[in-house]
């Protein structure tokens, strides 16, 4: 008979409390009546190894730093058919787990976590930017961003399904890993599912960084989210220019210093969108997500064509315009000459197409060895 539950505990000095969880986990498991297996990842100066193998838990020397490494490692062992993933240090309660395998048993789920804030949260367990700003504001955002559905992002507290797991090409070695996780099963289609659980104070010293861990979760949702990132952002920026060069153009007497806002956020904000659009394109291309319309539509072979095409439009017309403006000069002898309206916009129309053609050439060379239909 093989192993039906993995439970494993990533460690680092936890000497004070790892006995205490280790029998917790064992007492509630046996209770239930299934083979299990405990694996602890250390990363310890303590006794804690020595501590964890002698209640006959498998110990797996951790070889790197980080939080996501632990698990990655843990992962990499486990012969469970469920594994359920938990802090060693006395914030989660072990008696908790039947609640989780219940569900990813008899219920149609494929990733079950804990959720502390619609559970209960011991006094002194987390400190009020944690509980009502940072994980509430983190949460949001991923929900946002892509549709997880959840309550509690950072929960620790998590069981998944061997086969579910393996679906999730998880490489987050720090903290981001928690948030990697959810990303990656949202992603994936998995059947997500919450469990309230009771939180408590932790045994020992924290290990955890406030606004350190809090911008590496944020920074991996903004890298994994190119439309957040750059596409809406860009998008704004070019509307915004748009419509000051518009204004500007038919305003009388002229607002020079508007039409020229207005044309470096056209330019940036065109540019942004590139970056957009290239890093959705080089994410669907290296599997790390699936195709939508718009990368669909820029991973045709075409592309190249159609953009020079455009793109030289752009530069024709920005040098036509150029062209009339430098005859208007000859025509008043070289001499003074107020023509910024149209320069202006000879400017803009000509770096948008410079930008334009450069684009379609690097998209091209991101699909060079991709076959076309």
């Amino acid at each position: 008979m093989g192993v039906e539950v993995s439970v494993i505990l990533p460690t680092m000095n936890e000497e004070k409390a790892v006995a205490k969880i280790i029998s917790q986990i064992k007492e509630t498991l046996e209770q239930m009546g299934i083979s299990y297996e405990i694996i602890v990842v250390d990363k310890s100066s303590d006794r804690t190894p020595e501590i964890a193998r002698n209640l006959g838990a498998k110990v797996v020397r951790q070889k790197r730093k980080g939080y996501g490494d632990a698990y990655l490692e843990g992962f990499a062992v486990a012969k469970g058919k469920y594994i359920v993933m938990m802090d060693a240090d006395g914030s989660y309660d072990p008696r908790d787990i039947p609640k989780f395998l219940e569900m990813l048993k008899n219920e149609d789920v494929d990733f079950v976590m804990g959720t502390r804030l619609k559970g209960e949260i011991k006094p002194g367990a987390m400190p009020w930017l944690h509980r009502y700003v940072g994980n509430p504001l983190l949460t949001k955002i991923l929900n946002l961003f892509f549709k997880a559905g959840i309550s509690d992002a950072h929960c620790g507290f998590r069981a998944i399904k061997r086969e579910a797991l393996e679906k999730l090409p998880l490489k987050c070695r720090g903290m981001e890993f928690a948030s990697e996780m959810v990303i990656e099963a949202a992603k994936a289609g998995l059947r997500i599912a919450e469990v309230p659980i009771t939180y408590y104070p932790r045994i020992g010293d924290s290990k955890l960084h406030s606004f350190r861990d809090g911008w590496r979760h944020l920074r991996l949702m903004l890298l994994y989210s190119p439309s957040y990132l750059f596409l809406l952002p860009g998008l704004f920026l070019v509307i915004i220019g748009f419509g000051l060069i518009a204004y500007a153009y038919n305003t009388d007497p002229l607002r020079m210093h508007t039409m020229i806002l207005g044309s470096l956020l056209t330019i940036v904000g065109f540019q942004v969108i590139n970056f957009g659009i290239s890093g959705k394109v080089y994410a669907v291309k290296e599997g790390l997500d699936r195709p939508d319309r718009i990368t669909k539509f820029f991973m045709r072979y075409s592309i190249l064509e159609e953009g020079l095409i455009l793109g030289g439009t752009l530069f024709v017309a920005g040098l036509t315009l150029g062209v009339r403006i430098f005859l208007k000069w000859r025509e008043a002898g070289y001499g003074e000459l107020f023509e910024v309206r149209s320069a202006i916009i000879v400017l803009t129309l000509i770096a948008l197409s410079i930008q334009l053609i450069f684009f379609s050439f690097f998209i091209s060379s991101l699909m060079l060895k991709e076959g076309f239909e």
